[in-house]
């Protein structure tokens, strides 16, 4: 749908332009699903740029309202669908606040792994993607078959291929089967070792990297101002990571092996080449968080709960570096089996509203470019 309105110009040949609005989305294959993009063109220049999102929207947020806080672990599980591990992780950190729990030593370090796990397949996900969106279809299956490796063992562990549902209030599931974090070490190693040719293939390609140096230029100014976080804000020089800068889970542990990746050019091409080299930290942090679980003792993974769980009344705010930045969870209880109140902070909401900067005065063919490289999810957007 297009709209034009006619102008004329104040050139020397007193020339007419016409400003055409062009609604991109919601059903285009760049807008990753459900978004729609409404601008306003000058020839094939954009002038102005606005997000429209709600299309897809869940109401997960008001249902979290009606369930217990069993249940509300399978809604927070959906929103970002390439994250799923973490999602629930961030609600069943806030209810165990609230209670005041200490989960087992055992289940904290298998949640670290399993959270580095899953941003390992977050980030290969748009490792392949991405340049898909900008012609070249070869990454995607090699970053898929690196996606296999990991899946495999999510799936022995969980049951599940992408909605993990692994977590629990006190814990986890089940405790890890016999043999599995060596298989855990065998799917890491294999990955690493492919990781060049990904990169090679990529970040190596003149056409790939002449569609996306130097284009969307993102200045930490504009990320403070729009709450922008995870690898784009840190393509951008904010150094900047909850991991290790408000530690949760083993993290504090960890400090000798997790390195905070940072680029200072800001552009498409820094946010690709972040999100690559934290795959290589996350792998790096899932070797580490193995040794550990080796070395601790046979255990609980969990707590016994009583069969109706009720948080005491108040509220508390928990947040996660989810593997595209930033998520918040702020619970508010009146003492009932169902949270008053829990609203999500989504990375992804914040890091798409930054198009309306980042696109104006850019030609429509980089628009994909800048598009593909915020790597956001819909569902995360649309909760």
């Amino acid at each position: 749908m297009t709209a034009r309105t006619v102008g004329v110009g104040i050139g020397a040949d007193q020339l007419d332009t016409t400003d055409m609005v062009l609604n991109i989305g919601p059903q285009h294959p760049s807008t990753h699903g459900v978004l729609r993009l409404r601008l306003v063109l000058d020839g094939e220049r954009i002038v102005s740029a606005e997000p429209i999102v709600g299309y897809m929207h869940r109401g997960a947020e008001k249902l979290f309202e009606v369930r217990d806080y069993r249940q509300i672990v399978m809604l927070a599980n959906r929103h970002d669908w390439l994250s799923a591990f973490a999602n629930e992780l961030g609600v069943v950190l806030a209810v165990e606040r609230m209670l005041g729990m200490e989960v087992p030593q055992r289940a904290v370090w298998a949640r670290t792994l399993l959270a580095e796990l899953n941003r390992v397949l977050n980030h290969l996900m748009f490792l392949g993607s991405y340049p898909l969106e900008l012609g070249a279809i070869t990454p995607i299956f090699h970053a898929f078959r690196e996606r296999e490796e990991i899946q495999a063992v999510m799936e022995e562990i969980s049951g599940g291929r992408m909605h993990f549902m692994f977590n629990r209030v006190g814990g986890l599931k089940e405790d890890l089967p016999a043999g599995w974090t060596g298989r855990v070490r065998h799917a890491v190693a294999t990955v690493r070792t492919r990781l060049a040719g990904l990169d090679a293939l990529v970040s190596g390609n003149e056409i790939f990297r002449a569609r996306t140096r130097g284009v969307g230029v993102l200045s930490p100014a504009l990320v403070a101002a729009y709450g922008v976080s995870g690898p784009i804000a840190r393509a951008s020089g904010v150094d900047f990571d909850l991991r290790r800068d408000e530690p949760y889970l083993a993290y504090g542990e960890l400090a000798d092996v997790l390195r905070v990746v940072t680029r200072r050019e800001g552009d498409c091409l820094a946010r690709f080449e972040c999100l690559l080299e934290q795959v290589h930290v996350s792998l790096d942090l899932a070797d580490a968080c193995c040794d550990r679980l080796d070395r601790l003792p046979q255990g609980p993974v969990n707590l016994r709960l009583p069969k109706v769980l009720k948080a005491p009344e108040g509220h508390t705010y928990a947040w996660t570096e989810n593997p595209l930045g930033l998520n918040g969870y702020y619970l508010v209880s009146r003492g009932e089996k169902t949270p008053w109140r829990l609203k999500l902070r989504s990375a992804s909401y914040n890091n798409v509203q930054v198009l309306t900067e980042l696109l104006p005065g850019c030609l429509i063919a980089d628009m994909v470019a800048i598009l593909g490289s915020l790597f956001f999810v819909v569902g995360d957007v649309d909760k």
